[in-house]
C-alpha cells in the first residue's frame, strides 16, 4: 500500500488526526505527510478544521470528506436501498421491521454462537469485533483504562439502506446488548449517519 493510501485509511480508522501524528504513526515526516494531505485535499478526499491550541498557532486536524469515505463503498448501496423502498411501496412498514426482525434474529444468532458468555467483557467485544470486521465494518475493540470498551467501526457498509431506514441501526445496539450479556450496558457514542 503506498504512501497516500496509508494516509486515507489511518483517517478512515482513526478519525481527524494531525499531520504529525499521522507521521508518527506511519514513521514518515511530517512534511511528508502534510504533502500527501494536500494533494488528497485537491483532489477533494480530505479536509481540514483548524482548532485552538493550549498554546501558540492552532491545531490543523485532517478528515477525510464524503468523496474520501466513498472509497470504502457500500458496494450494494443502490439495489439495497432499491429493494427496501419497493419492499415499503408494496408491503409497508410493517414489512420493513418485520426484515429487520430476521436480520436481527440471524445475526443474534450468529455472533451467540461465537461468543464466550464466560469470558471476559474485552474477550466478548474482541471476538464481537472479529465478526463485525468480517461483515465489513472494519471494527476493532479497544479497551480503556477504566475497564470499559470501545467497539470501533470504522466503516459502515450499509450506510446507504441505514440512511435509508434507520431501524437498522437501532437493531443492532440492541443485538450488542444482548450478546455481550447483561452485565454490559451498551450506547452509542458516534454515530455516522448523525455526523
Amino acid at each position: 500500500m503506498n504512501t497516500a493510501e496509508q494516509t486515507l485509511l489511518l483517517l478512515k480508522t482513526r478519525g481527524p488526526q494531525t499531520a504529525q501524528a499521522m507521521a508518527d504513526i506511519l514513521h514518515l515526516t511530517s512534511m511528508g505527510v502534510r504533502r500527501q494531505l494536500e494533494a488528497a485535499e485537491e483532489k477533494g478526499l480530505v479536509s481540514h478544521a483548524d482548532t485552538p491550541g493550549k498554546v501558540g498557532r492552532p491545531v490543523r486536524l485532517w478528515q477525510l470528506t464524503e468523496l474520501g469515505h466513498a472509497r470504502y463503498p457500500d458496494r450494494h448501496a443502490a439495489p439495497t436501498v432499491d429493494l427496501i423502498g419497493q419492499v415499503r411501496a408494496l408491503f409497508g412498514e410493517a414489512a420493513i421491521d418485520r426484515l429487520i426482525d430476521a436480520r436481527e434474529t440471524a445475526s443474534e444468532a450468529a455472533y451467540r454462537a461465537a461468543i464466550d458468555p464466560a469470558a471476559t467483557l474485552p474477550q466478548r467485544a474482541a471476538t464481537l469485533a472479529v465478526l463485525r470486521d468480517a461483515e465489513g465494518y472494519m471494527a476493532e475493540a479497544q479497551v480503556a483504562d477504566d475497564g470499559s470498551v470501545l467497539l470501533v467501526e470504522n466503516h459502515c457498509p450499509i450506510c446507504a439502506a441505514a440512511r435509508s431506514c434507520q431501524n437498522f441501526c437501532r437493531s443492532e445496539l440492541d443485538v450488542f446488548q444482548r450478546v455481550l450479556g447483561p452485565d454490559v450496558k451498551v450506547e452509542r457514542v458516534e454515530h455516522q449517519l448523525a455526523g
